[in-house]
């Protein structure tokens, strides 16, 4: 059998018809909104426990209060964060991360931690790479 006929045929999705949007790749769709601005660090600000709305208000720096409820909604409908109202009056709102938001919190760890190895390795290439281009003309296509 040659390299390039594997004999594995794989389904796809048909074509979205002429002038109609393709269906959105849910891959993608999970992935761009988890890395959003906001909902990393409502995650890491979560991860220790319950956590009420001011509470994130003042750990999130620059986030809007409306921001922040429409990010939180979002979550909550993607079941990355559980909402629970206590009948108090007021009434107590605390939000605490699922499962699979722990589990992503642990991922972010990692890319936080890849990210402080590897600091100064990119600051080098950043500035081998611009003190190039200024020399360098890009070419024209």
């Amino acid at each position: 059998m040659s390299r390039s006929n594997t004999g594995v045929t794989v389904e796809r999705e048909p074509a979205a018809p002429i002038g109609e949007p393709a269906a959105p790749c849910p891959v993608r769709e999970v992935l761009e909104r988890v890395s959003g601005k906001w909902s990393i660090q409502i995650v890491i600000a979560a991860a220790p426990g319950p956590i009420r709305f001011t509470e994130l208000e003042r750990a999130i720096e620059g986030i809007s209060r409306r921001m922040l409820t429409l990010t939180l909604r979002s979550l909550e409908r993607d079941g990355l964060i559980e909402r629970t109202v206590y009948p108090t009056v007021p009434p107590k709102v605390v939000y605490t991360l699922t499962d699979p938001a722990r589990e992503l919190y642990e991922s972010f760890l990692q890319l936080m931690e890849w990210a402080e190895r590897n600091r100064a390795q990119i600051t080098q290439a950043r500035r081998r790479y611009d003190t190039e281009a200024t020399r360098e003309p890009l070419p024209v296509s």
